[in-house]
């Protein structure tokens, strides 16, 4: 078969939907695929196959480091697929990848591995290296020749002593000298354990870690920092059991929420950094299986996971050529950051952690069952990170609230920049925020700012947490003298904002809704009182005005978002006010047709003396006393009322920073 000029781009069994009634995917698609990305990248190959250089934009750390990170990230997933079958019909596979041993710690080869140097992409890399070979070893590492793998030994080594970045980064060492220590090769007990007890120090709550000090909370939860403690333990046997068993809960814990952050349609919530690792973010949901921690059955766990291995083939992922390319979908830089490079997009190879699990195990022999968002609407709370999700199983659409990342270090600590990957109100498994020029310079969707002057807004740099709790969230962010507090309040695709500005008097506010993008302009209405932009596949997005908006208007652009070269952004304007001033908006993403009249009519906001009362079109209400100089809010939900306390920061220095 030759792959097809639609996605999916490469040749793919029948679809099982006696098996797989959801999906039509089983194990067979999973090492279709597997096959066609390792295949794929053998053209990219330097002789002797040490490195692989794919096309594309060079990383910061340049060419040599970036063709180890192609033969490193690509050998992670032959190691899955070579174990998963143990070895059988994976000779050209293993033969391949051991000769790129051989030549990338050749002496004197011009093609040699750079060495593992102080905060060094080459310690990221050595770390996919050293989980390869144990999960591989019987059929990889074993069948080495002698004086390779002593030359390998060395280069692992010469992570020993070396300092790695206060993040994720002190996992690396961690695993290497693992493995290291399972090979008669050298390592430093102290060393490894100073991963496994910095983590002790990021953990949030509800499964969660911050990566590193601060707040930054997204994705690498799923592919770092829940993965290498765990890969930890399957290398160091009994020697982990004291810290395994909380590893696991807590990845159970992690579970619970993270089985809701994909849509019907496979999409994950589109949110933080490295995006461009795709389905990366399935690996702590085989972790799950792998690890006898989740609270998934084996065939919702494979529902998941292949509901999202799907959803990318059937977006072009990979492309034409069966490669994993910098972007989303399609290529897009934006979504990426500095250290990416062309064979960056290769830690997706996490994501086919399951092949480890044997043909035989439930996980894959048992029917796909529906996954949580699948059978029923869900509002999940998830206090530690901040998260709010709220999805509508109607129109399998995941909606995030953002009310606790911001990537910004503790206090007294100045905030980073605004990243529009954390910087956002709000974030979904259908849109991405706008990442050109002119978002960056006037960041509107889901982002609510004061406009100060007349090229001058607010930014949302540090999210100061409040609370997270059923149905609501609230936080605020402050810009000198400036401050907009806002609680959220969900109700199936609803989400009710209410703003309090604190700002001098004259100083309008802006409240923007969910970007919408596709390869068609999207279609736009406005009045006075709310704005729409709807897709040619039905999907909406609306601002609508409850209360202290004076307009209500749509900004289009081009070129700046992950789902579509054309893009529009819904957004509410207030008037010129005083001092402090109260804005309700209703902001409205969903497959399902939208009607901002009608929902004007159905929805009733109430302000007086602090308090806002809401009533919803199905009879739910809510009453909001707002903040005080002396008061935190207080919501009451239906009959049930929740004191909301507010959130402390531990202060740290700040240290240098690097990334994956």
């Amino acid at each position: 078969m030759q792959p097809t000029r639609h996605p999916p781009f490469l040749p793919l069994p029948v679809q099982d939907h006696g098996l797989s009634p959801v999906t039509g995917w089983t194990r067979a698609h999973w090492e279709a695929m597997a096959d066609h990305l390792l295949d794929a990248v053998v053209p990219y190959a330097t002789p002797g196959f040490g490195q692989v250089r794919l096309p594309g934009r060079a990383s910061r750390s340049g060419t040599a480091s970036d063709g180890l990170e192609g033969f490193a990230r690509s050998l992670l997933l032959a190691a899955f697929r070579i174990a998963g079958s143990r070895g059988s019909g994976c000779d050209a596979l293993i033969e391949r990848y051991a000769r790129g041993l051989a030549e990338g710690t050749a002496p004197g080869s011009p093609l040699a591995w750079p060495a593992i140097t102080d905060y060094s992409q080459q310690m990221v890399e050595a770390a996919s290296v050293a989980v390869a070979l144990h999960e591989s070893r019987p059929w990889l590492w074993n069948r080495l020749d002698p004086v390779v793998q002593g030359r390998v030994r060395d280069w692992l080594g010469g992570v020993l002593g070396r300092r790695a970045g206060p993040n994720n980064w002190l996992l690396f060492p961690t695993v290497i000298q693992q493995f290291l220590a399972t090979v008669d090769g050298p390592h430093n007990r102290q060393e490894i354990e100073r991963g496994l007890d910095a983590i002790e120090e990021w953990y949030v709550g509800d499964g969660w870690y911050s990566d590193g000090t601060g707040r930054s909370l997204d994705y690498y939860n799923a592919w770092a920092l829940h993965l290498y403690p765990l890969l930890w333990t399957r290398m160091a046997g009994t020697a982990a059991d004291d810290r395994g068993g909380t590893y696991r809960e807590r990845l159970k814990a992690f579970l619970e929420g993270y089985a809701h952050f994909f849509g019907a349609d496979g999409a994950p919530v589109h949110m933080g950094r490295s995006l461009t690792y795709r389905f990366a973010a399935l690996a702590p949901l085989w972790l799950g299986r792998l690890c006898e921690s989740t609270p998934l059955s084996p065939g919702a766990t494979r529902r998941l996971a292949s509901g999202v291995l799907r959803h990318f083939a059937e977006h072009g992922v990979p492309d034409r050529r069966g490669l994993l390319t910098l972007g989303w979908h399609a290529p897009h830089l934006p979504t990426t950051q500095p250290y990416s490079g062309p064979a960056s997009p290769y830690w997706a190879s996490k994501g086919f952690l399951g092949l480890l699990l044997p043909p035989d195990d439930a996980v894959w022999t048992d029917t796909e069952e529906l996954a949580p968002n699948d059978l029923a609407d869900h509002v999940i709370a998830l206090p530690g990170p901040g998260f709010l999700l709220h999805s509508t199983c109607h129109d399998g659409v995941v909606r995030l609230l953002n009310h606790g990342s911001d990537r910004s270090p503790p206090p007294p600590a100045p905030a980073s920049g605004d990243d529009p990957h954390y910087a956002k109100l709000a974030y979904s498994s259908r849109t991405a925020p706008e990442t050109s020029q002119r978002a960056g310079r006037d960041p509107l969707d889901n982002h609510v700012t004061l406009l100060t002057g007349e090229d001058a807004s607010t930014r949302r740099r540090r999210v100061e947490p409040i609370a997270v709790d059923k149905g609501f969230a609230c936080s605020r962010y402050s810009a000198g003298a400036n401050s907009i507090e806002t609680v959220a309040l969900v109700r199936g695709p609803w989400e009710v904002r209410i703003h309090t500005a604190r700002a001098p008097q004259g100083v309008a506010l802006r409240d923007g809704g969910y970007a919408v993008a596709h390869t068609a302009k999207p279609a736009t209405t406005r009045t006075s009182r709310w704005a729409l932009a709807a897709l040619d596949d039905g999907l909406t997005s609306a601002a609508i005005a409850l209360y202290g908006y004076d307009d209500a208007a749509v900004r289009l652009d081009a070129q700046a978002n992950a789902f579509g070269p054309q893009s529009a952004t819904p957004y509410l304007l207030s008037g010129r006010s005083d001092t402090q001033t109260i804005h309700v908006s209703l902001m409205v993403l969903s497959a399902d047709s939208v009607n901002p009249e009608a929902l004007l009519d159905a929805f009733t906001v109430r302000v007086a003396d602090h308090v806002v009362s809401v009533s919803f079109p199905d009879g739910g209400t809510a009453r909001v006393a707002l903040s005080t100089r002396e008061t935190v809010p207080t919501v009451t939900l239906a009959q049930s009322q929740a004191r909301i306390p507010l959130t402390t920061f531990q202060n740290s220095k700040r240290e240098p920073e690097t990334t994956a």
